[in-house]
């Protein structure tokens, strides 16, 4: 299944700065697999490890909270690179050191003052998982096309992605209830015949 909209997810991270002879780096986790996201009452999801194996060989960009205009790195210029491992996605952004708003983020970063970060994507394959009682939906993703990482100050569930899975839990609840009707008409018929 593919979304139509892009959905942004936020992660707490471990993001740190670290010096390579002259070039300055931020690197952590953007993702971590089998960690519940919860997105509002009752509904949540996790990342499947292997979510992201065939998109991060495409053109991902880094960004300052998600802000198109302030590019981190790329992947196309060598300037992020991603790998995904057993715990998740993690990632490396080179600064640019001619860049004040990279070289300010990094200090923050440094200082501890921004640590957390969030992705942007289209979910292309999950799992909808209905609990007991109907009353929660979680959503195991297992794959995504990926197009952003972010360094963010507040990261957060932007509302259309809260109400974007309202209306995915609404439409499976619905066709969950469908399929139920039909299965027990099916019943019904079989019982009056026999």
């Amino acid at each position: 299944m593919t979304r139509t909209t892009r959905q942004t997810r936020s992660v707490a991270s471990e993001f740190h700065t670290r010096e390579d002879g002259e070039a300055l780096l931020i690197e952590g986790y953007f993702a971590v697999f089998n960690s519940n996201y919860n997105i509002a009452d009752g509904l949540s999801e996790s990342i499947e490890p292997g979510a992201f194996t065939d998109t991060i060989s495409g053109d991902i960009r880094a960004l300052i909270n998600h802000d198109t205009s302030l590019v981190l790195g790329r992947t196309k210029a060598n300037t992020l690179t991603l790998k995904q491992d057993a715990r998740g996605l993690w990632g490396q952004i080179v600064i640019n050191p001619n860049d004040s708003d990279a070289t300010n983020l990094y200090a923050r970063v440094k200082r501890g003052d921004v640590d957390q970060c969030s992705f942007g994507f289209d979910i292309l394959n999950e799992e909808t998982i209905f609990s007991e009682d109907g009353a929660s939906v979680h959503w195991k993703i297992k794959e995504v096309k990926l197009y952003e990482v972010s360094v963010c100050t507040f990261p957060a569930y932007e509302e259309t992605s809260v109400k974007a899975r309202q209306q995915d839990a609404a439409t499976e609840r619905a066709k969950k209830l469908k399929a139920w009707k039909l299965n027990m008409m099916k019943k019904i018929k079989e019982e009056k015949t026999c």
